[in-house]
């Protein structure tokens, strides 16, 4: 089973859940009524017992997951003992093995959505923060996948979350309006520190002696101190102690990100801020010096014991020395936006540069220190391991490609025994709201003449229904919203609903402008575009080729059902117009009544159905 991309998706096939009720089609005004239809004996779908249930639910497990939730480098965390890389899917930690290109999983049994987490620093445990009301605090075993600690401490959801260096505490950081930071012996259970923080923290940092930690947020650079003798005497909550880091002139920035120095450089801590500027504060929280990064926005960064690593928007990122905060190289950049995947077959299609190409903005860092490897999330969801080892020379470890919005739809390819496939076999389709239809197969050696390309292991295709490249990137976070829980925007665009037809040749997909698209599955062309309805398509299907007829048919939320014609290059032959409601699912039911007629049985969002008559 492969769960697919941030948010739901709604399957067409609806319809073969009958409602355990009797309905025909309604007699319009000035018509005459139809023949009638033969009866249809319907049967409620029995529930299957708790035993049959928990069956179910052991034969079923997870095997891939394609796309990620992470908003920025709270999001993203590398085990520093093994190189896996963890990033947060919906309500699922994934934990990808680069070398290998396998996952493991973790389920939040709360299902509520994960918002942050974090590696120990031995790698036996992550720690994660979630999304909602009373969010939790939890920590996992990884080898075990289970939980082992719950803590309760905000309200509103979990910004940050870190474990210290020495691993006696964990330390989360609240939304805005939660305003609370905590301090937790995670062993015991109970928060040893807390105060109030009134203004929004993006990121926070521990120091390498596990002395101190740092938030960073809107005009706010803070360092807060553990009082360990403190902590030994009294066993209720104390207030955390925190002192503000000096920054002169530059206390009106957005603080972004930050690091703790390692090795020699551990005394000194490391921000960026929005406006593009890297700071370095020294062991008296004084700002030493700072240096502009020459972009117009930057996003996060990450520290090795020698280097500094800077995302910024456009797919760069800036590499300095630690010890001097010298500019040193650029890292390569990722496909530029509107990419045709299918044409990535030789590595040095990576590196080709198109004139006036924009390139997905860069949101997450974290660097793995056993590889020496610096893994990327970018803002189009699109997900790089990069070996650094020598900054002159990058080469790329692995990537992935994943949808930027939600995913509305999955179709399974049919399979054929001879040669008329267009996709290998066990391939399926998925639409999003990003405006594209993406071609997956999770064989690692398809048997067809598709080659795997550079970009990605289980992204065929991808299918760009409109020229513009506004809707690949992720636009629910940006800093100037002040967003925190990654609310996208209600904007309508993107393909809602797709069909493939059986015989595997054409694709029929229809967006949330109302519009219906017919694509030729080959060589990926676009056939027929249709302004079709005045709402969002919400449904689509093909006749069975055991009908004798080839038609098309798609539902809207205009109430509205278009009846085309396949081999009349889909011209339209009739309009249904018997809904009061919203279409949710339509079905072609049984044998065609005559040479010439077939029933179709359509369900509203209101209750019953309605079978009509095709002439």
């Amino acid at each position: 089973m492969a769960a697919v991309g941030s948010g739901g998706y709604a399957r067409n096939d609806a319809g073969e859940k009958l409602p355990s009720v009797m309905a025909g089609v309604p007699a319009r005004r000035g018509q005459s009524s139809p023949p009638p239809a033969p009866p249809i004996c319907l049967r409620r779908r029995t529930r299957l017992s708790t035993a049959s249930e928990e069956t179910v639910q052991n034969r079923v497990s997870l095997e891939k997951v394609l796309g990620i939730t992470a908003q920025n480098s709270s999001g993203l965390t590398c085990d520093p003992g093994t190189g896996h890389v963890a990033y947060l899917a919906g309500c699922v930690v994934v934990i990808l093995d680069p070398k290998e290109n396998k996952q493991q999983h973790i389920f939040n049994t709360a299902r509520k959505s994960l918002s942050a987490l974090a590696f120990s620093p031995d790698g036996k445990y992550i720690v994660t923060g979630e999304n909602g009301h009373r969010p939790a605090v939890r920590i996992w075993d990884v080898e075990e996948k289970n939980q082992v600690a719950e803590m309760l401490g905000h309200k509103y959801g979990v910004a940050c979350v870190a474990f210290s260096p020495n691993m006696k505490h964990i330390v989360s950081m609240g939304y805005q309006h939660d305003m609370v930071l905590n301090v937790w012996d995670w062993k015991k259970d109970i928060v040893v520190a807390s105060n109030k923080v009134s203004c929004r923290v993006i990121a926070l940092s521990f120091s390498e002696d596990s002395s101190y930690f740092v938030t960073v947020g809107n005009r706010h650079v803070r360092f807060w101190f553990l009082e360990v003798s403190t902590e030994t005497k009294v066993t209720s909550t104390v207030p955390l102690v925190g002192r503000s880091g000096i920054l002169g002139e530059l206390h009106n920035n957005i603080f972004c990100g930050v690091a703790c120095g390692r090795g020699r450089m551990a005394g000194s801590t490391f921000c960026v801020s929005y406006s593009g500027l890297l700071c370095q504060f020294n062991e008296k929280r004084v700002l030493e010096k700072w240096i502009n990064l020459k972009v117009s926005l930057s996003s996060c960064l990450c520290v090795s014991q020698e280097l500094i690593f800077c995302g910024c928007t456009d797919g760069i990122v800036r590499i300095f020395q630690a010890h001097s905060l010298h500019y040193l190289a650029n890292l390569p950049k990722p496909h530029y936006l509107g990419v045709d995947v299918a044409q990535g077959l030789e590595p040095s299609f990576l590196f080709h540069r198109k004139a006036e190409a924009v390139y997905p903005d860069t949101v997450a860092l974290t660097f793995d220190p056993i590889h020496q490897w610096l893994s990327c999330v970018y803002k189009d969801h699109s997900i790089y391991i990069w070996d650094v080892k020598d900054i002159n020379r990058v080469g790329k470890v692995w990537s992935e490609l994943f949808h930027s919005s939600y995913v509305w739809n999955v179709e399974v390819y049919p399979e054929f025994e001879d040669q008329r496939a267009c996709l290998p076999s066990g391939s399926f389709l998925t639409c999003s709201s990003d405006n594209t239809i993406r071609f997956w197969n999770l064989d690692s050696s398809p048997d067809s003449h598709w080659q795997k390309n550079i970009f990605s292991n289980t992204l065929l295709k991808v299918v760009y229904v409109e020229n513009d490249i506004q809707h690949l990137q992720d636009m629910s976070h940006f800093p100037d919203r002040g967003s925190e829980n990654g609310t996208p925007m209600d904007v309508k665009a993107g393909v809602r609903v797709m069909q493939v037809s059986p015989d595997g040749q054409h694709l029929a997909s229809g967006d949330r402008s109302g519009n219906l698209r017919i694509h030729e599955l080959h060589f990926m062309d676009e056939l027929v575009k249709v302004e079709a309805h005045d709402a969002e398509v919400l449904c689509l299907e093909y006749s069975k080729p055991e009908t004798g007829l080839t038609l098309l048919a798609s539902a809207s939320r205009d109430r509205l059902i278009h009846v085309l014609n396949v081999e009349k290059n889909y011209n339209l032959e009739q309009t249904l117009d018997d809904h009061s409601s919203s279409i949710t699912a339509i079905k072609f039911a049984g044998e065609p009544l005559s040479s010439r007629s077939l029933r179709l049985a359509s369900y509203p969002a209101k209750k019953g159905f309605i079978l009509s008559t095709l002439l």
